[in-house]
């Protein structure tokens, strides 16, 4: 995924620390390509989870693991860390992993710990079932089933609802699944380079072709085992692919961000813009020369400092903290 496909759009220029970082990781990111067996992807992923003391955060946090009904009778599990101040506020937060990996411990949970250290507030982390075993719905009934338990259980604190890639695609799924039932009403959304668009065909998506992390192959082989046959058809359901939806009115002030040198920048640009349309509340960054999950990724990269440091300060802005 890191050479130049022939015949493909003139891409934007990746950043130099990350084009550096990009050669670097070179030899971890062949193992998740989409050639690699899914089980052995799945085992490498679980092995860079994040411990106990990882989450626990030199104290701050007391971790527990709670498992909640889903509808059908089956338990999802919930990894919960509440402050030790016993803040009701929480972040809700939604793992990546293309849909077809991670879990609610995966490393970038961290980000949420991040900013819940600094807000004083709870995380809870869901463990959502995983495509292609368990297609479209059972991902974001997953991800709501946890929100429904988590605005119980910190009522009556705001509820942020984050998620990252995939998770921000799921994310921003749940927060429509809650407004058109009434559900849970949320204080904002963080979508962090969020998988929106099974279509996957955007100019982004085939400037990047070939290039840098998750490209429009990648792309393909996570929409395909979460929606099937029904993958870039009209029978898609936005609560699938939340691009899809015709209505984004009635959400939750909405922090995006996205690299300019991603498959997911023009979908992400244009969620913006269309939540923008419909009177609501969003900010926007499109980073310059930045690769999918670039500030996990290489995180001591310049750029990757500038986005982290962008987003506490506007859920202060919301969140009045």
């Amino acid at each position: 995924m890191l050479g130049h496909a022939e015949g493909a759009l003139t891409p934007p220029p990746f950043d130099p620390e990350l084009a550096v970082a990009l050669e670097e990781l070179r030899e971890e990111l062949s193992k998740r390509s989409p050639d690699a067996d899914l089980a052995a992807r799945r085992a490498e992923n679980a092995e860079r989870d994040l411990t106990d003391e990882q989450l626990r955060r030199d104290g701050h946090f007391e971790i527990e693991d709670v498992s909640v009904p889903r509808s059908d009778g089956s338990r999802l599990g919930l990894l919960v860390c509440r402050t030790d101040s016993g803040a009701t506020g929480v972040i809700y937060f939604v793992h990546g992993g293309g849909m077809i990996v991670g879990d609610n411990r995966s490393p970038d949970v961290a980000f949420a710990l991040g900013w819940a250290a600094q807000l004083g507030l709870a995380v809870v982390s869901v463990d959502y079932r995983l495509a292609p075993e368990h297609p479209h719905p059972a991902p974001v009934e997953d991800c709501y089933a946890g929100l429904l338990w988590t605005a119980e259980e910190f009522a009556p604190g705001p509820i942020v609802l984050a998620g990252v890639s995939a998770g921000g695609g799921l994310a921003a799924a749940t927060a429509l699944l809650a407004r058109d039932r009434g559900g849970p009403t949320l204080a904002a959304q963080v979508l962090l380079c969020p998988m929106l668009d099974d279509r996957n065909d955007s100019v982004s998506a085939r400037q990047m072709t070939g290039l840098g992390i998750w490209d429009s192959a990648a792309n393909e082989q996570g929409w395909s085992a979460l929606l099937g046959d029904q993958r870039g058809t009209a029978e898609v359901s936005p609560y699938a692919a939340p691009a899809r939806a015709e209505d984004l009115s009635g959400l939750p002030p909405t922090f995006l961000d996205v690299g300019s040198a991603e498959t997911f920048r023009d979908e992400v640009v244009d969620y913006a813009t269309r939540l923008w349309q419909a009177g609501g509340q969003a900010e926007l960054h499109v980073w310059p020369g930045a690769f999918h999950g670039f500030d996990l990724l290489a995180p001591d990269a310049a750029i990757s400092a500038a986005a982290r440091a962008a987003r506490v300060p506007w859920l202060r802005r919301v969140l009045g903290r």
